[in-house]
């Protein structure tokens, strides 16, 4: 089975190589990923990478401000994409947390009976008071979310998108792919959750513009999570404010992005059950000689970024204010003062 991803980056370097061979664990065959503007070394060792055949790599061919989806529509022309079985958009910190069968994409395709397209839903990882970057595997750092049935007062979800080569497509969308508007209802795609259910029709016709990329997150995860680590150790934060959004110009994070993903009332370990290997498989790539000193170039940039930043005083204010920001979303906390539970 060929499953490509398809993924966008901008100074993601210290973690490429994590994200890379976990998808490889998990049933990745191929990876398609586009970049722009990388001051951290992730051009040269996607470039590095692609020469030992293990990525494709392309600059954005976005002329507008609109990153993402201008890579998704030069990526469906792609013969890395349309020879796939299956296509996996997803970004650099999103983990596919698969809880079935051998913890690979085909097991979650059986157990949700072979369908056109899957949804999972994010499951957003707090920081966890992860406050200095260390070059260990993300997904052992953070183990604490938000109620996964619950986020910010929400009981619908975003999601992110597994889809097979059949599924009669219009275009890629950033969370879900869309089919053609005249398609016959008969001929609507097979089209599960990540516990096999079929999606709600407002989210499969995308109907209602409140539910084109989310659907309730209730009991539609008993075959896999999808683990979003938004925010990492505070560290990282910082340099991915500085960044700003890969795939919208202008967009910073805020406040309020930090304090809405920074929610640590549920614990979840699973998908540690993956370390291990992903131990092992990191190992591998990096014993290549050129890989491993691209790895270390890009940590090293990474640090002497977040140090350049704290010579600002709003950055050194930014960091105070984060490490003392409440734990509670700001929705919940303006609930419980309307309710006379907080002040």
């Amino acid at each position: 089975m060929r499953i490509t991803a398809v993924t966008c980056v901008k100074n993601e370097g210290p973690f490429l190589l994590e994200w890379i061979a976990f998808n490889r664990l998990i049933g990745v065959t191929d990876f398609l990923f586009y970049s722009n503007d990388c001051t951290d070394a992730t051009d040269r060792m996607l470039d590095a990478l692609e020469v030992r055949g293990i990525v494709q790599h392309l600059p954005n061919p976005a002329e507008g401000r609109n990153y993402q989806m201008e890579a998704l529509k030069h990526a469906s022309k792609q013969e890395i994409v349309q020879n796939a079985d299956w296509v996996w958009i997803a970004d650099v910190d999103e983990f596919l947390n698969i809880h079935v069968g051998d913890h690979t994409i085909p097991g979650l395709i059986e157990a949700c009976g072979n369908p056109q397209a899957i949804s999972i839903p994010f499951q957003f990882f707090a920081n966890d008071d992860v406050d200095g970057f260390e070059d260990v595997p993300v997904i052992g750092q953070f183990n604490r979310s938000h109620n996964p049935d619950l986020w910010c007062g929400e009981t619908a979800h975003e999601v992110k998108s597994l889809m097979r080569h059949d599924f009669p497509l219009q275009y890629f969308g950033a969370h879900r792919p869309f089919f053609k508007k005249k398609l016959p209802e008969k001929r609507y795609p097979k089209w599960t959750d990540a516990s096999g259910r079929k999606v709600p029709k407002p989210f499969l016709t995308a109907a209602n513009p409140r539910r084109i990329r989310k659907f309730p997150a209730k009991g539609s995860r008993d075959f896999a999570t999808l683990n979003h680590y938004a925010l990492r150790s505070l560290d990282s934060y910082l340099v991915k404010n500085d960044r700003g959004d890969v795939n919208r110009e202008h967009r910073a994070f805020d406040d309020t992005y930090w304090r809405e993903r920074n929610d640590p009332a549920f614990e979840d370990t699973s998908i540690r059950r993956y370390l291990p290997d992903l131990k092992v498989a990191l190992a591998d790539l990096k014993s290549d000689p050129e890989i491993g000193a691209l790895h270390d170039e890009a940590v090293a940039l990474h640090i002497a970024r977040r140090d350049q930043l704290l010579e600002s005083p709003v950055y050194r204010q930014m960091q105070a204010q984060l490490r003392t920001a409440s734990k509670l979303p700001p929705q919940e906390e303006a609930m419980l003062i309307d309710l006379g539970l907080a002040s």
